[in-house]
């Protein structure tokens, strides 16, 4: 009998960021690393002959959990890719679920009926994916494995597997946590769910320890859309915008304005120089605070900055206020060299050439 560990990535910038990552290449948060660390934890003691994982970033990062501590080789698999969204890739739950809401709809609880231009139907991914866990499975009998794939990708497969069709998979079959567990055995003809979707690691005093209390959304819940502003229309939103935060003197000079908006709302701004990575100004509205959408203006900061070959991001902050506090919930650390009475703070954003 073989036995496979079935796991999905932990926790990528698409998911905090709400994008849709699809094949898009994506870092892993500082949250993502610690449930990395809690992963290596729960299989400290657990015996793996062999680790595979797609070759996206986010799934061999979440794969040194198990292959570097046991010095296993990792096995790259194309196979065991997330879905292709096609023209969704890289966009903002928000921005997809404003432009096509019945496609949105269908992709988180019909499968079988969601098609978009340039991605695999979940038929396809299904038939992929399977036909991997198979081959990978057959080619190493009687062997216990670490298989590292994707939230939708594991989330057909385990559904396949009890006989939940592609029609009822939505409402049947949930997608696991980021790092969740399933175990699947292989008998040398077909596959079998002994158990799914454990995150029993991410309830232990050690991970818990450092966990935020900060609400963040999950799944396909839609987030904020996107638009560049300039001119005479930029400059008074952000002097209303610079005056709300308290801060004093103009506005500092920056390249790049983006409007936030929920649904046709407008909610925050974006104000800053992607070529250094310098944030001017993260604002969002007082009333839609604490409801998950501020990191979404730093995940377009990432964006913008990491398109230019940046790798760092810096902001400015007064010391002890509620911008330095944010700052630091989202994995900025304090530097000297900031304005006067102020903190600088940086954020490394560049991908780990070693994974």
């Amino acid at each position: 009998m073989t036995a496979i560990y079935l796991i999905r990535h932990a926790e990528a910038e698409g998911n905090l960021y709400r994008i849709a990552q699809g094949q898009h290449e994506s870092n892993l948060t500082d949250r993502g690393w610690r449930q990395v660390k809690a992963l290596e934890r729960r299989f400290a003691d657990v015996p793996i002959d062999a680790v595979y994982a797609s070759d996206l970033y986010r799934t061999r990062a979440t794969a040194t959990a198990i292959y570097r501590p046991k010095h296993l080789p990792l096995h790259r698999c194309p196979g065991l890719r997330e879905i292709c969204v096609g023209d969704w890739e890289g966009r903002t739950w928000g921005d997809i679920a404003r432009r096509t809401p019945e496609a949105m709809a269908d992709f988180g609880s019909r499968m079988d009926r969601w098609a978009i231009p340039g991605a695999e139907t979940p038929s396809e991914v299904l038939a992929r994916v399977r036909a991997t866990v198979e081959n990978i499975a057959r080619a190493n009998p009687g062997k216990t494995l670490a298989l590292f794939s994707h939230g939708y990708a594991i989330r057909l497969l385990l559904a396949n597997l009890q006989g939940i069709s592609l029609r009822d998979t939505g409402e049947k079959s949930p997608t696991g946590d980021n790092t969740a567990v399933s175990l699947l055995e292989w008998d040398g003809e077909r596959l079998r769910v002994v158990f799914m979707n454990d995150n029993g690691h991410l309830k232990t005093p050690e991970y818990l320890a450092g966990e935020q209390a900060v609400r963040r959304a999950y799944a396909l819940e839609p987030g904020l859309w996107f638009r560049p502003l300039a001119g005479p229309e930029a400059a008074e939103r952000l002097r209303a915008a610079w005056t709300e935060a308290g801060e004093a003197g103009p506005v500092p000079a920056a390249s790049l304005t983006l409007e936030g908006l929920l649904g046709e709302e407008a909610v925050g701004l974006l104000h800053m120089s992607p070529e250094t990575g310098r944030i001017s100004l993260a604002y969002i509205r007082p009333d839609c605070r604490r409801r998950g959408l501020g990191v979404q203006l730093l995940g377009q900061a990432v964006r913008h900055t990491r398109e230019r070959g940046g790798e760092e991001l810096s902001a400015a902050a007064s010391p002890g206020g509620p911008g330095g506090a944010f700052l630091r919930d989202c994995g900025f650390v304090p530097h000297d060299g900031g304005p006067e009475g102020a903190v600088l703070w940086r954020k490394r954003i560049g991908f780990d050439p070693s994974v």
